[in-house]
C-alpha cells in the first residue's frame, strides 16, 4: 500500500507564501509561474526548451532581469552573466522593504506590478508596394510578461544610476508604484506610451 507523501508549504526565503497570490489578468495566468519555491534559482534548466521560460518562477524571472553590470546606456553583453547571487540579494532586500512599506505579500505586489506594466498592443513594420508603414498588433502573453519585466528593470537601473538611494529601495518603490498603476512608475509610463503609439497606428 503506497503512502501519500505530504510536502510542507514552501515559503520564499522562508517568509513569503505563494499560495495566497492571485493572478487577475486572465491573459497572463499561463505565463506567470507562482509554484512554491524556497530559493528562486532553477540553474537554467529551462534554457534549451522552447517556451519553457513560462515555467520559471516569477521571482526568478525578475532576478534574471536584474542581473546587469550597471552601465546606464550599455546593452546586455556577456559581462552581465554570473552575478545571480547579488541579484538575488537585491530582490530579497527589496521584498523586505515592500512588506515594511505596504504590509502586503511582496510576491502579490510583483504579480500586480507585472499585470499593470504589461502592454496589450505594439506596432510592427509593414511594407506594401515599396511603402513602409506601421500597424498595430496584439502581443502574446509570453511577450507581454517579458516586456513588463524589462520595463521594470530598466526603470530601476535608470533611477538607481548616480542616485543616493540604493538599488533595493528603488526596486521596492518601482514595484509599489507599478502595482498601483501610478503614472510615476517608469514601467507604467512606458506601457502607456507604447499603447498610445499602437492606438494611433490602428
Amino acid at each position: 500500500m503506497s503512502q501519500k507523501l505530504e510536502y510542507p508549504n514552501l515559503l520564499l526565503w522562508g517568509k513569503w507564501d505563494f499560495t495566497q497570490v492571485k493572478i487577475e489578468d486572465i491573459g497572463l495566468v499561463g505565463v506567470i509561474d507562482v509554484r512554491p519555491t524556497m530559493i528562486p534559482h532553477s540553474g537554467g534548466r529551462h534554457e534549451h526548451q522552447k517556451f519553457s521560460k513560462a515555467k520559471v518562477n516569477v521571482v526568478e524571472r525578475l532576478v534574471n532581469q536584474m542581473m546587469h553590470f550597471g552601465k546606464k546606456n550599455a546593452k546586455n553583453t556577456g559581462r552581465m552573466g554570473g552575478k545571480k547571487q547579488k541579484a538575488l540579494n537585491i530582490v530579497k532586500t527589496s521584498f523586505e522593504l515592500i512588506h515594511l512599506k505596504t504590509g502586503q505579500n511582496p510576491i502579490q505586489v510583483l504579480v500586480k506590478a507585472i499585470e499593470k506594466s504589461a502592454p496589450n498592443e505594439d506596432t510592427t513594420r509593414m511594407s506594401y508596394g515599396g511603402v513602409v508603414y506601421h500597424i498595430s498588433v496584439d502581443i502574446s502573453p509570453t511577450r507581454r510578461m517579458d516586456i513588463a519585466l524589462r520595463f521594470i528593470s530598466e526603470g530601476v537601473r535608470e533611477a538607481a544610476f548616480g542616485n543616493m538611494k540604493s538599488v533595493e529601495e528603488v526596486l521596492s518603490d518601482e514595484l509599489i508604484l507599478a502595482a498601483s498603476g501610478d503614472s510615476n512608475s517608469h514601467a507604467v509610463k512606458k506601457k502607456n506610451e507604447q499603447e498610445r503609439i499602437a492606438m494611433a497606428s490602428r
